[in-house]
C-alpha cells in the first residue's frame, strides 16, 4: 500500500536522525563519567575510549527503544498537523489500521534489542567489570606515579620515585618505606626496576641505603648497598571471586533460578516488552491538539517513557526481593501497560469518554432507569 511504504520511509528518517542524536549525546555523557572514573582509580586512563564503547553498547537497547517511540510520535504529529491524518481516518481507516505497517517496521528493532538485551548486554557488563577488576588488581609499582606518594594495595608499603627510565619498567630516586612484621624500614636508593623471578616479582635497588628500626625502639640500624631486593607481589592477577548478577549470561540465569536471577531475567526481557508496549502507545499520544502547544504530547511521552523505565527497575528490585514473582510482575507491570494501551487507542479511535469506555455511562444509566 502507498500510504504504509510512505509512512515507513519517514519513520525510517526520523528514526535514524533521532537515534543518530540520542547516540551522541549519550556518548558525550559516558566520555565525561568515565573521565572522572578514570581520574578516581577505577578504570586506566588508556582504558577510556574502550570503556565508554562498552557503557554506550549496554545503553543500546533503550536508546533504539527511545528512538523508535520519538520517531513515531513525530511522524504521526506531523501527519496530524498536515492533515494527513483526516484524509487516512475519513478514507474509513482508523488508528487501529496503524498498528500493522508501524509493527511491520519496528519487528527489526525488536529483533536488535532483544539480542542485545539477551547476548551483548551481560558480556558488555562482564567486559567492563574485567578491566575494572585487572587495573584494581595490577602491581605495586604499576600504581606508582612520578613525583607522588604511592601506597601498596595491603597498606604496608609507601612507594616514591622521583622519574620513569624511558623504556624499562624502573626508576631513578627510589624511596620506599615499609612496615611489617613489627620493623619500620626506610629505603632509598639512587635508581630502581622491576624484574621477574620464579618466585615472583621484585624491585631491584642500586646504590641506596636502608635504615632499619624496630616498632616501639629507638635504635636504628643503618646499612647501605650496591643492590638490594624488596618483593612487591606475584605475577598473576587474583581471580574474581564475585561475579555480579549482570554479568552473567542469560543461559546461566535460566540454570539456576534464584530470585536474584529472575530479577535479571525480568530487566532483559522487560527491555524487549517494553519496546513493544511503546509503539502501541506512540499512536496513542501522538494525536495532536490544535489549541494545545505541539510540544505537549512530546513532553508527556517523554514522561511517560521514564515512569516506565523506572516501573521496571521498581519491578526488578522486588523480584530480587521476593516481594513479587517473575510472573506477577510480567503480567503486572507489562500486561497492565499494554491493556491500557490498548485502552486509549480505543477511546481515541471511537472518540469515546473514559466512563464510556469503562461502561461507566451504561451503567449510571441503568441507575437512574431503576
Amino acid at each position: 500500500m502507498l500510504f504504509h511504504s510512505s509512512l515507513r520511509k519517514e519513520l525510517s528518517r526520523s528514526f535514524g536522525a533521532t537515534l543518530i542524536v540520542l547516540v551522541t549525546v549519550v556518548m558525550t555523557m559516558t566520555l565525561i563519567r568515565t573521565l572522572g572514573l578514570a581520574s578516581r582509580g577505577t578504570f586506566n586512563p588508556s582504558d577510556v575510549m574502550l570503556v565508554m564503547g562498552y557503557i554506550v553498547l549496554a545503553y543500546m537497547p533503550t536508546l533504539l527503544t527511545l528512538g523508535l517511540f520519538i520517531a513515531i510520535i513525530a511522524t504521526l504529529s506531523r501527519m496530524y498537523r498536515d492533515s494527513e491524518m483526516v484524509i487516512w481516518l475519513s478514507s474509513g481507516q482508523g488508528l487501529f489500521a496503524l498498528v500493522r505497517p508501524l509493527l511491520h517496521f519496528a519487528w527489526p528493532v525488536f529483533a536488535v534489542v532483544a539480542g542485545l538485551a539477551l547476548v551483548i548486554l551481560p558480556w558488555t557488563n562482564l567486559r567492563i567489570e574485567e578491566l575494572k577488576t585487572q587495573y584494581q588488581q595490577r602491581g605495586d609499582l604499576e600504581r606508582v606515579e612520578p613525583g607522588r606518594f604511592q601506597e601498596s594495595a595491603d597498606g604496608t608499603r609507601v612507594f616514591f620515585i622521583d622519574k620513569d627510565v624511558a623504556g624499562a619498567q624502573g626508576g631513578t630516586n627510589v624511596f620506599v618505606v615499609t612496615t611489617e612484621e613489627g620493623k619500620e624500614t626506610v629505603t632509598s636508593a639512587r635508581s630502581g626496576r622491576i624484574e621477574t623471578l620464579p618466585t615472583g616479582r621484585f624491585l631491584l635497588l642500586d646504590n641506596g641505603q636502608r635504615l632499619e628500626r624496630a616498632t616501639g625502639s629507638s635504635e636504628i640500624k643503618v646499612s647501605n648497598f650496591e643492590q638490594y631486593g624488596v618483593q612487591i607481589g606475584q605475577d598473576a592477577l587474583e581471580a574474581i571471586n564475585f561475579v555480579p548478577v549482570n554479568t552473567r549470561t542469560t543461559a546461566a540465569l535460566l540454570d539456576d533460578l534464584s530470585p536474584l536471577h529472575w530479577a535479571e531475567l525480568s530487566w532483559r526481557l522487560g527491555l524487549i516488552l517494553i519496546s513493544f508496549n511503546f509503539v502501541i502507545i506512540a499512536v496513542s499520544v501522538s494525536s495532536v491538539n490544535p489549541r494545545v502547544g505541539r510540544s505537549t504530547n512530546l513532553v508527556f511521552a517523554l514522561f511517560t517513557f521514564v515512569f516506565y523505565y523506572n516501573l521496571l527497575g521498581l519491578g526488578q528490585n522486588m523480584v530480587a526481593t521476593g516481594k513479587f514473582s517473575f510472573i506477577q510482575l510480567m503480567l503486572g507491570l507489562h500486561g497492565g501497560v499494554f491493556v491500557l494501551a490498548i485502552l486509549m487507542l480505543a477511546k481515541i479511535h471511537l472518540n469515546l469518554q473514559w466512563r464510556e469506555v469503562f461502561g461507566l455511562s451504561r451503567w449510571r444509566r441503568k441507575v437512574l432507569a431503576s
